[in-house]
């Protein structure tokens, strides 16, 4: 088990410069080839979604969307708009360019060295036009694809230790990391820029909900392995590390 110094030492700068100056050569700097920006879609039937850029959901202006962000967690039973998700989606992980003959990509959030090691999926129980079932998020071409139909509420509350809301939500936002994407780069020096980053994507999706007056709560205590066999992730090549519920709130 972690020690009290061992956690603030992982924290702090001072651990990462030691292993940089310890560190072999990165998979980069040895010619391997990169990690895919993204999880391969081949052989799955992908579902378009709205273009983010021309929704006239949002009723607040900046100043306002920062001032009123909180952690919400008491949802109603109102569907979801496949618009409003579309902008959830493109707000969190949306991709604005690629760079360098796909070398990289650009996107709504920073991310170390434009590594990018998440994947989004959605667990959608109440999203106009869409089955209930677990999606993941085509970002390069700001699609859905369908990984498996059915309600999973119950489950996804189950792996959220038992808060019930994570699950009983419009969509359940899980984002999983793909550790190699940074390592291939930043070799052991990645780990805390992933939870750095993993930090903004969550920050970019409560200020997107805030503005289409819906609600959301960062989620982080969760159950690894049950969260994993839900989605069929193998704990070590891919393995989640975030968790948002989105919905509207019953106060507005």
């Amino acid at each position: 088990m972690m020690t009290r110094k061992e956690g603030r030492a992982f924290l702090s700068n001072k651990i990462w410069q030691e292993v940089n100056r310890e560190m072999n050569k990165t998979d980069q700097m040895k010619g391997l080839p990169q990690p895919s920006l993204e999880k391969s879609s081949e052989g799955y039937d992908l579902i378009s979604l709205p273009d983010p850029n021309s929704t006239d959901l949002i009723m607040k202006d900046l100043r306002e969307i920062v001032f009123s962000r909180e952690s919400r967690r008491v949802y109603s039973d109102e569907k979801l708009s496949l618009e409003a998700l579309s902008f959830l989606l493109w707000s969190s992980q949306g991709v604005k360019a690629v760079m360098k003959n796909n070398y990289a990509t650009l996107r709504t959030v920073p991310s170390a060295g434009a590594r990018h090691p998440f994947e989004t999926y959605i667990f959608v129980r109440l999203v106009k036009g869409l089955k209930r079932g677990l999606y993941r998020y085509v970002a390069l071409s700001h699609s859905l694809v369908l990984e498996k139909e059915g309600d999973f509420a119950s489950e996804v509350a189950d792996a959220a230790l038992g808060q019930k809301f994570v699950g009983h939500c419009a969509a359940t936002f899980v984002w999983s990391v793909i550790p190699y994407r940074t390592e291939w780069r930043y070799d052991l020096t990645s780990y805390k820029p992933i939870l750095l980053d993993a930090g903004h994507i969550c920050q970019n999706l409560y200020l997107a909900c805030e503005a289409l007056n819906l609600g959301t709560c960062a989620i982080a205590a969760y159950d690894q392995e049950k969260i994993d066999k839900l989605i069929g992730l193998d704990g070590y090549d891919e393995f989640v590390i975030y968790m948002a519920p989105v919905g509207k709130p019953k106060r507005y």
